[in-house]
């Protein structure tokens, strides 16, 4: 691996996280005064003028930046608003629910996305092409609240075969999964569908052909590891969309995860958690970009070559 190559997308990743947590930290300032909403509209100024000044509030959006800024440097990410404990304690006992929604829904779409996306590069133009393809495209289309409530509505209320909402056991995780999972399978079954035609069309495929391998062979030897570099730049976009979509998902099926977390800490104003899940989301985004950059220099030399080309 190119040593400038890795260097200069670090650089770039660590930009990346400083600018999204710049702009959310002004962006949330700007919206109004936390203290207004979190205390009693009868309270006393001087309590008034007392928790703003322990929340830093009473500063100036640049000192309140650098105060915060020169924490989270530290590990330090603020203390809630709403029950007065760390931001970051409160956000890790959520982080594993969602890791553990976020890895069923990546193993999911993986296993029905993939083989979807050969198989309908197998037969191209024919009616398993066509089907299949038409089931990618309502996948991703479909959004994430109308498929979650409608399957709340079959299997839950109509059928009473699955709960509704919930944490604990694997019945819980089956709708919340299959919602999450479809898009992202529909996405990762278009891109390898693309990327398989692409590479089944090419010489080395017809020769490996005529000296008689089989088309298990040609399809596992050949094909896939070279149509491996757009299907891992899919992987790694679902990895940070995945975080986006199970904000609206876990909402829909009560689960108590990260992104539920951060809708009730927007409608709280609690400043310092939702900053710490914002950062939580941008490094989570920035890694499985970063993951898709290093993966393309060591699927693909000349992706790397390139890089290292043009910094000189």
């Amino acid at each position: 691996m190119n040593l400038r190559y890795l260097v200069i997308k670090l650089l770039r990743a660590a930009f990346t996280l400083w600018a999204v947590v710049t702009f959310v930290f002004v962006v949330l300032r700007l919206t109004g005064d936390p203290a207004d909403q979190l205390l009693p509209d009868d309270v006393a100024p001087e309590i008034a003028a007392y928790y703003r000044s322990l929340w830093g509030l009473d500063q100036t959006i640049w000192q309140q930046y650098v105060r915060y800024f020169a924490a989270a440097l530290q590990g330090d990410f603020g203390i809630s608003f709403r029950n007065g404990l760390p931001a970051l304690e409160i956000i890790w006992q959520r982080v594993p629910k969602t890791l553990e929604l976020g890895s069923a829904t990546f193993l999911t779409a993986l296993a029905i996305g993939i083989p979807l996306g050969i198989l309908a590069a197998l037969h191209r133009d024919r009616w398993i092409d066509r089907v299949t393809m038409g089931l990618a495209v309502f996948g991703f289309s479909m959004p994430n609240f109308f498929l979650g409530i409608l399957l709340i509505l079959l299997f839950a209320l109509q059928w009473r075969m699955l709960p509704s909402s919930g944490y604990g056991t694997w019945e819980h995780m089956i709708l919340p999964v299959f919602t999450l999972a479809t898009a992202f399978a529909g996405a990762i079954a278009r891109f390898s569908r693309s990327a398989m035609l692409e590479v089944l069309s090419q010489e080395y495929m017809r020769t490996a052909e005529a000296e008689g391998a089989g088309l298990g062979a040609r399809v596992w030897r050949h094909a896939l590891p070279n149509a491996a570099v757009p299907i891992v730049t899919i992987i790694g976009f679902s990895l940070g969309g995945m975080i986006g979509g199970a904000v609206v998902t876990e909402n829909v099926f009560a689960w108590p995860g990260v992104g539920r977390l951060l809708t009730n800490s927007v409608g709280d104003r609690d400043l310092a958690v939702v900053q710490g899940i914002v950062m939580l989301v941008a490094v989570t985004m920035v890694l499985a970009n970063l993951f898709v950059d290093l993966a393309y220099g060591w699927l693909d030399p000349r992706v790397r070559v390139g890089a290292g080309q043009r910094s000189r």
